[in-house]
């Protein structure tokens, strides 16, 4: 597979070349699609600066019914107008489990629907009017917004300017087609019959997948159509071939997602299939519906770009009437075909009987192992309040990542403590027990030592779990001081492991445990400054008493797994040289 990616970008250059050298008019067309995707890309960019808060708000609140679910769909993709972006937003929630797989379901069904408003649009209005004027100063007033310091203002300029670069390149599509038909007519290449239009099917599946848009697919389809380069049945294929390529993207998506990822991704996949081939199969009895609303609409019986447009939302609203008694029993099916893989517990990996009959090689193998679980319970407790280790241990400022990154799904800390702690800690527990029966004097109380920093970290562990519930659902609040105030506990948690391991790297212990008193002096001046601060917050009504309570309560629980983190860094990491175990030895 790896083979084939690479030879395509070369292949794809060498016929775009080819084809400039046999037409100019194809520049133009290849520009406006360049343009129009690149504007696409620009709007996601655009919705993707507010989807950190909104977006994951209004979905707690607008997915708990399926009619719900189906409206989120239509309604995002309606202001979006992409569909990838909304398919890709909701893998990502699904895989953070703030929404089940019947709501993923129905949002996907909703998209596909809330995607034909493009092509209305489009049909409507994009091929009559000369969108280049809109164009400019969209992009004029887009770039000066970009340029500002307010993160508001930024998006809100995205935004604008992928506007501006889709009506762009709408622009130099059609013109593009007009001046293309003058010199070559494709519609004299088109083949009639069952057989064309299954050519076409692919022929609109494969540009789709190129151009990772179903929607630049479908205003290509309309521009080409208005010039007279393809024929009306040729157009209705390439819009269910364009409706099947949109699926790649949320394959694609779903690649790095967990197992409900993955199987929102194949539902998507399986109702696109399925409107497909409803589309195909009633192609006649969808003719003659789209002639009857045309009719009962007033369209000409010439615009065809319209009756595309009657026709795409046609199909896909029959596609969800159709699959939405379904949706239960196709749930069923995705967990059968996509079942939960077997997890990997992790186990000791230093731990021998054999190192049990000297003193020092049983203190050496206690001492890794216990190494080993502080590299491992680190992982789970920032994955557990949404930060990736690696930036925690960069030295990039955090208040810059916490600005600047999308957070990261949490951990089940609970599933992950079973999955990759207790196995291990236990090992040591019991190591520990049976190596004190044989060892005694400043051996055994170091080996004693040594498991109570396992203690402190499966504590620390524990209070992080208490915290995160609350954590990941005020750090979407709408109030921007208990936002920042959650936040500051995710830096405080941070911090300690940075300090943690610039102590772990110093050869001195002396300056080791310096650099370990400082955190913790850290620590109590913030669970002093925390407390001081509530009551005025609550008097002056920027929180309420019940975020205030959850607050006072959350800060405990991160100032004591602070604490425990540290006390296990004292054990381990001040009275010899550590041996940092790289990623792949965990």
């Amino acid at each position: 597979m790896s083979v084939i990616h690479k030879l395509m970008l070369p292949v794809i250059l060498a016929l775009l070349a080819y084809a400039f050298w046999l037409s100019s008019d194809i520049k133009q067309i290849a520009a406006g699609v360049a343009i129009f995707l690149f504007g696409i890309m620009t709007l996601e960019d655009g919705f993707r600066r507010f989807s950190g808060g909104f977006l994951q708000r209004f979905l707690r609140h607008s997915t708990d019914r399926m009619w719900k679910a189906l409206n989120f769909g239509i309604i995002t993709t309606t202001l979006m107008q992409s569909s990838s972006l909304v398919s890709i937003l909701v893998i990502s929630f699904l895989s953070a489990g703030l929404i089940q797989l019947a709501a993923g379901i129905g949002i996907i069904f909703g998209a596909n629907l809330g995607t034909t408003t493009g092509i209305w649009l489009v049909a409507g209005f994009g091929l009559k009017v000369n969108l280049s004027v809109y164009a400019m100063p969209m992009l004029a007033f887009g770039i000066v917004m970009i340029l500002q310091k307010s993160p508001t203002w930024k998006s809100i300029g995205w935004v604008l300017a992928g506007v501006g670069f889709l009506f762009l390149g709408i622009h130099y599509m059609k013109e593009g087609f007009d001046a293309f038909s003058e010199s070559i007519d494709l519609s004299t290449y088109a083949v009639s019959g069952f057989r064309g239009m299954l050519l076409f099917i692919l022929l609109g599946i494969v540009a789709t997948v190129i151009m990772q848009s179903s929607d630049a697919m479908l205003v290509l389809t309309i521009t080409a159509l208005a010039a007279h380069q393809i024929t009306y049945e040729n157009a209705l294929a390439l819009t269910i071939g364009a409706n099947m390529g949109t699926t790649v993207t949320a394959i694609l998506a779903s690649l790095g997602a967990n197992i409900a990822g993955k199987r929102l991704a194949a539902a998507h996949l399986i109702f696109n299939l399925i409107t497909a081939l409803i589309a195909i199969v009633f192609i006649q009895q969808f003719l003659i519906a789209v002639e009857w609303i045309s009719n009962a609409m007033g369209i000409a019986g010439d615009n065809y770009a319209l009756r595309i447009a009657i026709f795409h939302t046609l199909f896909n609203l029959v596609g969800i009437i159709l699959m939405l008694p379904f949706v239960n029993m196709l749930i069923r099916l995705l967990e059968w075909l996509l079942r939960e893989p077997k997890t990997v517990i992790k186990k000791p990996k230093f731990l021998n009987d054999a190192a049990l009959e000297s003193p020092q090689a049983a203190l050496e193998v206690v001492y890794k192992e216990s190494e080993r679980l502080y590299n491992l319970a680190t992982r789970v407790i920032a994955h557990g309040i949404g930060w990736q280790k690696r930036d925690i241990l960069s030295s990039d400022d955090l208040n810059i990542l916490i600005e600047n990154r999308q957070m990261p799904p949490s951990e089940d800390i609970d599933e992950a403590y079973e999955t990759r702690i207790k196995h291990v800690y236990s090992a040591i527990v019991q190591f520990v027990i049976r190596a004190r029966e044989r060892i005694t004097g400043t051996y055994g109380e170091t080996l004693m030592v040594y498991s109570n920093a396992g203690r402190d970290l499966v504590a620390a562990i524990k209070d992080v779990k208490h915290l995160q519930k609350n954590l990941m659902y005020f750090i979407h609040s709408d109030n921007k001081v208990i936002r920042d105030a959650y936040n500051n506990l995710r830096k405080l948690l941070a911090m300690v492991i940075r300090r943690i391991q610039q102590a772990r790297e110093m050869d001195d212990p002396a300056e080791a445990m310096l650099i370990l008193d400082h955190a913790l002096l850290q620590i109590e001046e913030s669970a002093t400054g925390t407390a001081n601060l509530i009551e005025p917050l609550i008097r002056s009504h920027s929180i309420t008493a019940e975020m205030a309570t959850s607050l006072m309560k959350d800060t405990e629980y991160a100032h004591n797994a602070c604490r425990s983190l540290l006390s296990m860094a004292r054990a381990l990491f001040t009275g010899r040289g550590s041996t940092t175990l790289q990623p792949g030895n965990l």
